[in-house]
């Protein structure tokens, strides 16, 4: 009678395997009942690839976890206990990047009550840090205390890195606390936990902790404090740490990794001199120092002497592998550089290179971000095996061109393929909507989110938070927010930003101030959006508060943008004069955004003569920007200055500027429709202007009268009645009477700043159809309810 053990997995369960196993006889099975058993062979230092895993894993199961009989591996011809043999495939799977087939090993060793030791829990930790189960982790870590092995050093390091990569970094660091021995794993591990959760004066502070310890960083320590300062971007810390680097290395001359991690440091500070100095200062380049220093190049859009680079790389036989194409792609996606990229793509093809599945989601990602729909969709086309990366680079080029209907349609082809759609295809989508204004495919998204159980983490979070506060629904966006467990300054930034756009002032200070109360410390972008917030609402004197506040109690220096933003709150207010004091005492140059919001303030408040100061200062800085001559011509044509306005245009003309046309979108059951002034091309064309007409009638019936101030051209005033009438917002609003039922909301985006009349139109429209009508222009949100719109008249 033969007794077996429970099999661990059935072979349904483990990966399919398209490999055939190497057959090796075993010479010596005087004890072993298979004597015909195959081996995989490996290299002493080699770990066994996902195939060779299998293979071992697959005997393993046919031998009942029999330490009696030989594993069939050439390096380890030892009996291994059945602990270490799961052991073994623990590790073994999750190098080879397959973590959950991992814990499904360990689930089964403890129903065997088989011995988990302090070998076993650091793997186990690692693969639920791999796949964010922290739920798992917890289970894990709960265990260990009951066995005692949480008093093992590893055992604690693989701790705080599971809960780091779960997102829990407050209970990794009450860990780290609380060892009663830590290691200089410990401290590096600790310090990229901060870093990965974007935590960077918590990290910089337990850096310096680590140096008053007297704790020697290890190489793989140090590289993550290079990367650290990198994601600060403080070349003068940047620098000390170089010099940290230098004292504290073993070697005379530095390696290669930490080596390479100071260009990218470098790069990242805007130094690519430093950057180069390192580079050329290395006694042997790899392929991978080469990597970096040629992407660094492309990262600061210095193509040309990227190009030589890389020609100076082929000279020197040193020549690109996958990893190399696939890093200089991704910056060239990431600066928009096209031909750069199509010539990457080009020099791909040539040389042999096989088109992985990671290359070509690279290469449609980099066409998508450059805007080139057509070459990303015949790339993506052209793949066989396609997986939910790829997917989601297409729908994320969609959402970057603002083909809202493309990317819902390929979302549902994705769906219908037996993909399943991750965390970076929602936020491509929810990204789309948010820019478009799609509210209802952006609720219909957010539901799919939820009847799919996909973990809504910070970053996703924040995204459906900035979803639905850039298409109008604040009160759901500031509903998100409120119901969030973690939240991090991105998130306080987005529902601040939102208040702001939504003009909503009073509410972005109290928003504010709620947030030095919890601890978490505001950065630029928050000023930016506070600031935005305070100059959309008038409060001129809540901004200065503000400002000081940024300088003396936060010690953080005004950037240009925040310039920008005082000049902005001043000039809306009034303040023309002290507004442009305070750009001639800013004590770097003033860039386009500053000198484009004092324009836009001399417009408003028709001031045409520091307009033209402003005007000169932006032409020189952008000659080719047509959006400066347009506001100049607009602010001339006020004043009936009609000699200077032709003056402008002839200006515009002789260099080939064209003028931005008005764009306004509406979506409608979950389509999205765009028009421009005058547009006849849609296909309920005539429905929409008969519906415009009466639009006009009932106007002049309640007391409008068409302000032609706002058509800047020297022509008659019929003609300007009815160039006013066919702006692209009526017609969008025409088209949203007609296409939707009585009393809901129109929501309508524009890509230019709403004129006055439309703006007094809109007011008594939604009084006159009893409609809310939501406007969301260039600058901000307008909600038109019974007569009424929130801006009060103060845009």
């Amino acid at each position: 009678m033969v007794t077996t053990k429970p099999h661990l997995l059935s072979p349904s369960l483990l990966p399919p395997s398209r490999f055939k196993i190497n057959q090796i006889p075993i010479k010596n099975s005087n004890s072993d009942p298979y004597k015909h058993q195959t081996t995989t062979s490996f290299t002493p230092h080699e770990h066994p690839n996902l195939e060779q895993t299998q293979q071992i894993h697959a005997h393993l199961i046919k031998t009942q976890f029999d330490n009696t009989i030989q594993i069939p591996l050439r390096h380890l011809q030892t009996h291994l206990s059945p602990a270490a043999q799961y052991n073994f495939l623990i590790t073994s799977y999750i190098k080879n990047n397959c973590p959950k087939i991992a814990l499904k090993l360990y689930a089964q060793m403890r129903r065997m009550d088989t011995q988990v030791d302090s070998f076993t829990i650091p793997s186990v930790l690692k693969a639920c840090g791999q796949s964010s189960l922290a739920v798992l982790g917890k289970e894990t870590h709960g265990f260990a205390l009951k066995n005692g092995l949480d008093s093992d050093v590893f055992v604690s390091n693989a701790l705080i890195q599971m809960y780091s990569e779960c997102g829990n970094v407050v209970f990794a660091r009450l860990l780290f606390d609380q060892m009663a021995d830590r290691d200089v794993v410990s401290w590096s591990t600790m310090i990229r936990s901060y870093v990965r959760n974007r935590l960077f004066r918590e990290a910089l502070e337990l850096i310096r902790e680590m140096h008053c310890m007297q704790v020697k960083p290890s190489e793989i320590a140090m590289v993550s404090m290079v990367n650290l300062f990198a994601d600060v971007a403080d070349i003068e810390m940047g620098k000390a740490m170089h010099a940290y680097v230098v004292r504290n290395s073993t070697n005379e001359k530095l390696g290669v990794s930490i080596s390479t991690a100071l260009i990218d440091m470098y790069v990242k500070c805007g130094n690519l001199a430093y950057a180069r100095r390192v580079f050329d200062g290395l006694a042997q380049k790899n392929i991978v120092s080469w990597t970096a220093m040629i992407a660094g190049y492309i990262h600061c859009r210095n193509l040309q002497e990227g190009a030589k680079l890389f020609n100076r790389m082929l000279v020197e036989r040193n020549y690109p592998n996958e990893i190399t194409m696939l890093s200089l792609v991704i910056e060239s996606g990431s600066v928009g550089a096209l031909e750069l990229g199509k010539w990457l793509h080009a020099y791909i093809l040539r040389n042999g290179f096989i088109m992985s599945l990671a290359l070509a989601t690279a290469l449609v990602d980099m066409y998508g971000k450059c805007k080139e729909i057509t070459y990303a969709r015949a790339l993506f086309d052209s793949v066989d095996n396609k997986d939910v990366m790829i997917w989601s680079a297409l729908i994320s080029a969609y959402a970057h061109a603002n083909c809202t209907n493309q990317a819902s349609d390929l979302f549902a082809q994705m769906k219908d393929s037996g993909v399943r759609p991750n965390q970076v295809t929602m936020g491509s989508l929810i990204s789309l909507c948010a820019e478009v204004g799609a509210l209802d495919l952006g609720k219909w998204v957010h539901s799919y989110i939820y009847q799919q159980r996909m973990e809504v983490d910070v970053i996703l979070r924040t995204a459906l938070v900035d979803m639905y506060a850039k298409c109008g629904d604040i009160d759901m966006a500031l509903r998100l927010f409120s119901e969030a467990s973690n939240r991090d300054s991105c998130m306080w930034n987005a529902m601040m930003t939102g208040f702001a756009m939504h003009g909503c002032g009073k509410q972005a200070l109290e928003l504010f101030e709620q947030m030095d109360r919890q601890g978490v410390k505001p950065n630029d972008i928050t000023f930016i959006g506070v600031l935005h917030a305070c100059s959309h609402a008038g409060l001129v004197a809540d901004g200065k508060w503000l400002f000081e506040k940024m300088v003396h109690v936060y010690g953080l220096a005004p950037k240009v943008e925040h310039y920008g933003c005082m000049v902005d709150l001043l000039g809306r207010a009034g303040n023309l004069d002290e507004a442009h004091k305070l750009i001639k005492s800013m004590p770097m140059q003033p860039n386009t955004i500053v000198w484009g919001a004092l324009l836009a303030a001399c417009k408003i408040h028709k001031n045409p003569n520091l307009a033209e100061v402003a005007a000169r200062e932006l032409l020189e800085l952008e000659p080719q920007n047509c959006g400066y001559n347009i506001l100049m011509s607009n602010i001339y044509a006020a004043s009936n200055r009609w000699n200077e306005v032709d003056g402008v245009r002839k200006s515009m003309k002789d260099r080939g500027t064209k003028k931005e046309p008005g764009l306004s979108l509406i979506e409608v059951d979950g389509s999205v429709h765009d028009f421009i002034m005058g547009d006849k091309a849609h296909p309920q064309t005539r429905k929409i202007y008969e519906m415009l007409a009466e639009m006009t009638k009932k106007l002049k019936e309640a007391g409008y009268t068409p302000n032609t101030s706002v058509v800047l051209q020297n022509i008659d005033e019929e003609e300007k009645e009815a160039a006013v009438n066919y702006h692209s917002e009526r017609l969008a609003m025409a088209f949203g009477l007609i296409s939707t039922a009585a009393g809901t909301p129109i929501r309508i985006v524009k890509n230019l700043r709403v004129c006055e009349d439309c703006h007094t139109a809109t007011k008594l429209l939604s009084k006159i159809y009893g409609r809310v009508m939501i406007v969301r222009d260039r600058n901000r949100f307008h909600h038109f309810r019974d007569g009424y719109c929130s801006c009060g008249d103060y845009w």
